[in-house]
């Protein structure tokens, strides 16, 4: 609960632009997800041991470097138009975090020297959930970027500078886990567990996402039909499959794809006095790393890719996502001062 209410002050006190966008319905399917994945945390579901193995250690450090974007891409039906892409110009995060028994704390912050100097600086509020349990995988989304590069699909050494355009997003995404007693999201994607059996589960979800591009001049062209501002409210279902090859007991390399087809609108306030339209959605997800006795490496890629405008002229798309590489260290004891916790919190 106390995840859910955090979420709801930083969309309240941070994310000023998002405060038009919220929804009940959104925020209702939003806070259901993050229940069940907090139910699912706290129940003991059973696993087959001869594929997956949980660490001795009970107390773990982590250290991360990772990189965070909401990019925009548009390609056009006609051969004479350009295709482009908006790319943002964000640092590089550096990230701390512990992990005791089932409590686990992380935070990162992207210091600005870690940046490309020579493209403008994007000004961003990117908040990422990605949370995995046994039988469930839970995404969350809140995003606010502003100032982009423009560049061209025939010219990538080039861009223009696009400060003026403006992306927020905010959504969820979730999905079950079949044959979740073999097939570990937790060993290959949080490195809290080990697979030391290649296996693979079906995945069956759906995605609730709200999105709004604005540009306040038209010298960037950034929308069809020279638009200063589009929103699009999507939900639906997905369904994938998700793999981790072991190899030499130690190495693993992981992948899982979704793909979804989402039904929208403007609003979702519109739902019912407009025509509905059709978005394909894609999710693939990807890790490879190596697990030690009391030391784990990983590195590991999501992006979720959903349609926002199509149309006879153009495809507008959203890509969001991260790129991170993850150490851990475990100990067999941990600092006293964690004993002063609750031990409903721990548990």
């Amino acid at each position: 609960m106390a995840l859910i209410q955090y979420a709801g002050n930083v969309m309240r006190n941070t994310i000023s632009p998002m405060k038009t966008l919220i929804s009940n319905f959104s925020a209702r399917f939003i806070s259901f997800l993050l229940l069940i994945g907090l139910y699912q945390s706290a129940s003991i579901a059973q696993i087959d041991s001869l594929y997956i193995v949980p660490f001795e250690q009970k107390f773990s450090i982590q250290t991360s470097v990772s990189s965070k974007f909401l990019s925009l891409s548009q390609e056009y039906e006609a051969k004479s138009m350009r295709n482009f892409s908006l790319v943002p110009n964000t640092p590089v995060n550096i990230g701390l975090g512990f992990t005791w028994k089932n409590l686990s704390m992380s935070g990162s912050y992207g210091f600005q020297f870690l940046r490309d100097k020579s493209k403008g600086r994007t000004k961003s509020f990117d908040f990422q959930y990605h949370y995995y349990a046994r039988k469930f995988v839970i995404d969350l989304f809140l995003q606010n970027y502003r100032g982009y590069n423009k560049v061209y699909e025939d010219d990538e050494e080039n861009y223009i500078r696009a400060s003026d355009v403006q992306i927020t997003q905010y959504g969820a995404h979730g999905m079950y886990v079949f044959n979740n007693k073999k097939f570990s999201y937790k060993a290959a994607y949080n490195l809290s567990e080990k697979q030391i059996k290649s296996a693979g589960g079906f995945l069956l979800g759906g995605s609730v996402f709200q999105s709004r591009i604005r540009s306040d001049s038209t010298l960037t062209a950034v929308l069809p039909n020279n638009q200063k501002q589009f929103d699009n409210f999507q939900v639906g279902v997905s369904g994938g499959y998700g793999y981790t090859w072991v190899i030499k007991k130690h190495y693993f390399v992981a992948g899982s794809m979704t793909v979804g087809v989402n039904v929208g609108a403007e609003r979702i306030d519109r739902f019912g006095k407009q025509k509905l339209e059709v978005y394909p959605n894609l999710f693939p997800r990807a890790s490879a790393g190596y697990h030690a006795h009391d030391w784990s490496i990983g590195v590991s890629v999501l992006a979720n890719r959903i349609s926002v405008q199509m149309s006879e002229e153009a495809s507008t798309m959203l890509t969001s996502g991260t790129l991170q590489l993850t150490f851990v260290k475990r100990f067999n004891s941990h600092p006293k001062i964690l004993n002063i916790l609750p031990k409903n919190i721990i548990k």
